[in-house]
């Protein structure tokens, strides 16, 4: 659906007019306000999944509001209605005013309105929300049953298969509408290995603002083949070693490591209040000169990106870090309107009942010129990391702590045994300056990446080339 059939959707299916939305405007804005936006919400999603080879799990569910914010200065007024009714509609938009009350203010700053066209990032020929459930399930079921048939030592095999589809309306003080209609799916495959008492989980997935075409070209048995086999690789694992070391990040899904450690340290909420280690630092050195990190929000069908952001700017390429240096955070209208940085198009939302913020999309570092059989043969060594499950990050200072779920040791410029059990334990600044190699092999992730900020879940992409950090803190088990 285009972003003019899903205005024509919010209007038809719910009789939401141009001149009801002004109507909400001006009451918003009432009670002295200098910007108000809408933002209407009509969601639909399903939930499959497969465990012990039977269907445990299968909801779905359709929700929808809409959220109103208002603007005084630095100071936010925001409130939201369950549904479409008129009169809780105009009760939100009273209320919202009179939080970010301002009576007799006329020194505002209009705020800007889009200027770039939308995008059309992810059309799809079938959505996988509107799919027969059969067809659904013969998806879990190949994965189910290649995961099994990669070795008799997989125990046990859980599928997990969650489809969206978004329609949003955002109206804008400053003049402007937009509409969007977004797709999400996500696939995971989590299988685990037995061998005595011992137990290790693999777990691989994918997806996308994609229908059911992406499985022609990532079938489920791919997913299941990888999670098993990482599941494996871990029976035979060895305890990881401590201490300082040289760590080698492989491309993709490593890249969480960036998201975390450097890219909530780079949003515009965080800097402009002086919270990040990155305040302050505008122009200045902050990674070493083979680095570039960018923020972009544009790539066609992935998991981060959007037509417009959750405020109705169309989404862009934002380069945070060029060559070493810092040259721009990503920015919501709030911060680019109050330290005066254009809008990059990353005012984001969990939902109508949540207030924007400027938040990541997809964030990855660009290849350098170096191969990966060069960085990993220059390693003496050190630690090879592949894959990575949760991690901690403290915004104010950039200290991180991060589980690798799959990982080796390097010796002698070769990649030789599995380990488990290792956490690399460092500082994202000071990570970023001691990277000595970047790789041609630029990665991003398969789709499962999803950003906690504030209590708010987004979804998000990352990516990396194979890249060398001369030394990280490795937490393990075995001396070094």
């Amino acid at each position: 659906m285009t972003s003019t059939g899903t205005a024509q959707f919010f209007s038809s299916r719910f009789g939401i007019s141009d001149a009801d939305l002004e109507k909400l405007l001006r009451t918003a804005l009432a009670d002295g306000g200098d910007y108000a936006d809408l933002y209407f919400e009509h969601r639909t999603n399903d939930l499959l999944t497969l465990e012990e080879g039977i269907l445990k799990t299968a909801t779905r569910n359709i929700s929808q509001g809409v959220g109103i914010r208002v603007i005084a200065g630095d100071k936010t007024g925001y409130a939201y209605a369950d549904g479409f009714e008129t009169d809780e509609i105009l009760r939100a938009a009273r209320m919202a005013g009179s939080i970010a009350r301002n009576p007799g203010r006329s020194d505002a700053v209009p705020y800007p309105a889009s200027t770039r066209p939308p995008h059309a990032l992810y059309p799809v020929a079938e959505p996988l929300v509107d799919l027969e459930l059969a067809a659904k399930l013969q998806l879990l079921a190949e994965a189910d049953r290649a995961a099994r048939a990669h070795d008799p030592r997989i125990v046990e095999a859980r599928v997990v298969l969650a489809n969206e589809r978004k329609r949003v309306l955002v109206f804008r003080s400053a003049g402007d509408k937009t509409a969007d209609e977004q797709p999400l799916t996500v696939f995971q495959v989590s299988a685990i290995a037995a061998a005595g008492r011992d137990r290790q989980i693999g777990i691989r997935g994918g997806g996308g603002r994609v229908g059911l075409e992406f499985f022609a070209s990532h079938p489920p048995a791919r997913f299941a083949t990888e999670a098993a086999r990482q599941a494996i690789v871990l029976l035979s694992a060895q305890d990881a070693p401590a201490g300082p070391m040289p760590v080698v990040l492989g491309p993709g899904w490593p890249g969480i490591l960036l998201h975390e450690a450097v890219g909530h340290g780079l949003e515009a909420d965080f800097n402009r209040k002086g919270l990040s280690a990155f305040s302050g630092r505008m122009g200045q050195k902050v990674a070493s000169e083979i680095c570039t990190v960018v923020d972009e929000g544009t790539l066609p069908h992935r998991r981060g990106s959007l037509n417009v952001d959750d405020e109705g700017h169309p989404t862009g390429r934002t380069v945070l870090i060029e060559r070493g240096i810092l040259t721009a955070y990503m920015q919501d209208a709030l911060s680019s309107h109050l330290t005066g940085a254009a809008p990059t198009g990353n005012g984001r939302r969990e939902s109508y009942a949540a207030i924007p913020m400027p938040r990541m999309t997809n964030t990855f570092m660009l290849p350098g010129e170096s191969t990966p059989e060069e960085i990993i043969r220059s390693v003496k060594r050190g630690l090879y990391a592949v894959h990575f499950g949760g991690g901690q990050v403290d915004i104010t200072c950039g200290k991180f702590v991060f589980s690798a779920s799959e990982a080796y040791l390097i010796e002698d410029g070769r990649i030789t045994a599995p380990v488990k059990g290792a956490t690399l334990v460092g500082n994202g600044p000071d990570v970023l300056t001691r990277v000595r190699m970047v790789a041609n092999d630029l990665a991003l992730d398969e789709g499962i990446g999803t950003c906690g900020k504030e209590g708010q879940n987004v979804p998000v992409g990352v990516g990396m080339p194979t890249i060398l950090v001369d030394e990280i803190t490795v937490g393990g088990t075995a001396a070094s």
